[in-house]
């Protein structure tokens, strides 16, 4: 059996900003640092062979609290970077997704059809991300690895291995800040998804509650 833990990035500038952070290089936040030693103490006694990451700064300090005090480096893997957001890449979902018509209902309700301008497709994305974790499961077979990457990744995984089609993405549940999943692969590399969005590490004031971009957008969120 061949088991991979995706965990999404510890909280970043961007969530606390509301900034479409996408492949836009932000530091991690306060609060993000703290859930980071929450994290590393879930992982310090699950055996590890391999850490992946996304190569950016939020999701490569969540690889190496996840690595904690293995000596082991995280492994740099672009597929597991988020999706390229284009002409809204690293600036605020009110403003941005407001001043262009149709956006933010597709990002809201049919997220598989979001295509954003000079960034990357959300259904090249689906396709990207599950061909980088299957690649990964096929290198690492009867080994247990983490892949330390971002919200849209886990909800592309979770949407698939659930649904199986892009088009429940919109139904498909969001993951929180440093939440872990875990996907099991068989010898013939069937996966099997054994739990998502588990944040049970964190005490209760470390899991900001994140709203729908629709909320957002006409002021109900807080």
């Amino acid at each position: 059996m061949t088991k991979i833990y995706i965990v999404r990035h510890c909280e970043a500038i961007g969530n606390v900003k509301r900034i479409f952070q996408g492949s836009t290089d932000l530091d991690i936040s306060e609060t993000g640092a703290k859930q980071l030693e929450y994290l590393k103490k879930r992982f310090a006694d699950i055996p590890l062979d391999r850490v992946y990451t996304s190569p950016l700064i939020r999701a490569r300090k969540t690889a190496e609290a996840v690595i904690g005090g293995r000596n082991m480096k995280p492994i740099p893997e672009k597929g597991l970077i988020e999706l390229d957001g284009g002409i809204v890449e690293g600036k605020p979902f009110k403003e941005t997704f407001s001043s262009i018509p149709g956006l933010a209902e597709t990002w809201d309700n049919h997220p598989e059809d979001f295509a954003p301008e000079n960034g990357e497709r959300m259904r090249d994305a689906y396709e990207r991300i599950w061909n980088t974790v299957k690649g990964i499961a096929e290198e690492n077979k009867g080994k247990t690895v983490a892949c330390a990457t971002h919200g849209g990744v886990t909800r592309c995984l979770v949407c698939r291995l659930l649904n199986g089609d892009i088009s429940q993405l919109s139904s498909t549940p969001w993951s929180e800040n440093t939440a872990v999943s875990l996907i099991e692969f068989n010898d013939e590399l069937k996966p099997t998804l054994i739990f998502y969005n588990d944040v049970t590490h964190l005490p209760e004031n470390m899991r900001p509650v994140r709203n729908r971009l629709s909320s957002f957008m006409s002021g109900e969120a807080k």
